[in-house]
């Protein structure tokens, strides 16, 4: 029996993320298990989960996954090539395949252009093109001839999973999937809605659970909607009291980053502001949100750097059960609310506490997120 692994965010969960789940059992038999390995309460580009992530995984479970675990924070807040490599990492351990979209690719090209970025030459290679004043993507996808696979969102993501399981040696094949419609579209396609153009919807509450499964709707009326705008000021009060070396170990700010974004904290009124005087073409507007956002949650590069011990169990059904029989023997899998021997549980704790204050309506109470318990589905996945 084959058991699929996604990285993955669900940011909100749709009909798209349900067309995998189908392509994956169509592909490999309905037996098939699926374990999402997901962003918890923030997300890979530096901003909080629309819907808590108990919901978000609910959500998952209903429709058709067996196990969800959550990706823990720091690989959750870290560049692609740190986002893969973490999730490779857990998932290796229990999945045998690793499915995830692309935009162009097939699992050939795809591990084709992995194994050039890992070849003693690209090195050079980027350093030049770095010097050229290029941000990082743009000098990684010069340094390899301008690939093509180095220009699309999923394209990025899926070359830098194959990195990952090439580097790790890890035991898993891949399962690429062309990713249908366009991934930032604002305007919702009814087939294959992207996540941006629902997150837009819902914060301006136009309909939009049209484009999710109605398996998933219970786990999301009703529910608490949250937004980097609804959480601003709680942001510009940390940045605004930080010392200068708490900028300079934030991560993300070498070659004196962490300096421009130390100055324009302590000279501009908003959060729009600050980044528009931090950001330039050699650092992009997505590396500053999460250095922000780490600022915010009190993540230094220290921490950043430091390998998680553990991946929590945020839901199961029916075939998640035995799965996660099996990979205790292998990883620490606790439950939500679960306590254990780790100071990885303080940080844990500080993020979700602190995710309370992007709710959109009234903030949340601190220990909300840890007063919830794992979900358990019914039959999920058969």
């Amino acid at each position: 029996m084959k058991t699929v692994g996604i990285i993955c965010e669900y940011n909100p969960f749709h009909l798209g993320h349900k067309k995998q789940f189908d392509l994956i059992r169509r592909e490999f038999g309905p037996e098939t298990r699926i374990v999402c390995l997901m962003s918890g309460n923030f997300v890979q580009r530096g901003a909080p989960a629309i819907f808590d992530k108990s919901l978000r995984a609910r959500a998952a479970i209903d429709s058709g996954a067996d196990l969800v675990l959550e990706l823990p924070v720091t690989y959750a807040l870290s560049s692609a090539e740190g986002f893969a490599a973490g999730g490779v990492k857990i998932l290796s351990g229990i999945c045998d395949t690793l499915c995830f979209g692309t935009e162009n690719g097939t699992a050939e090209t795809l591990m084709q252009t992995a194994s050039a970025l890992l070849s003693p030459n690209f090195s050079e290679n980027l350093r030049k093109e770095l010097d050229k004043g290029l941000s990082f993507p743009a000098a990684r996808a010069a340094a390899l001839g301008d690939d093509p696979l180095l220009r699309n969102p999923n394209d990025i993501l899926a070359v830098e999973y194959c990195k990952a399981i090439l580097a790790q040696n890890a035991p898993m094949d891949i399962f690429p999937i062309i990713r249908e419609g366009s991934y930032h579209a604002d305007t919702p396609d009814p087939e294959n809605p992207s996540a941006t153009s629902l997150r837009r919807r819902i914060v301006e509450k136009e309909d939009w659970l049209t484009y999710v499964p109605e398996s998933a709707h219970p786990a999301f009326v009703n529910a608490a909607v949250h937004s980097p705008a609804a959480g601003e000021r709680a942001i510009l009060a940390r940045l605004r009291t930080m010392t200068d070396s708490e900028f300079e170990a934030l991560p993300y700010g070498s070659e004196g980053l962490w300096r421009k974004l130390m100055h324009a904290c302590r000279d501009s009124a908003a959060l729009e502001e600050i980044i528009a005087k931090t950001k330039s073409k050699r650092y992009t507007r997505t590396r500053i949100d999460r250095m922000i956002l780490c600022a915010y949650l009190g993540i230094t590069a220290d921490l950043m750097a430091a390998e998680p011990s553990y991946a929590r169990v945020l839901a199961f059904g029916d075939g998640g059960k035995a799965i996660l029989k099996s990979a205790r023997e292998s990883l620490l899998l606790p439950h939500t609310g679960d306590r254990v021997e780790n100071p990885y549980q303080l940080l844990e704790q500080r993020c979700d506490d602190l995710y309370g204050l992007f709710a959109a309506g009234a903030p949340e109470c601190a220990g909300t997120t840890s007063k919830r318990r794992v979900y358990i589905g019914k039959n999920a996945g058969c």
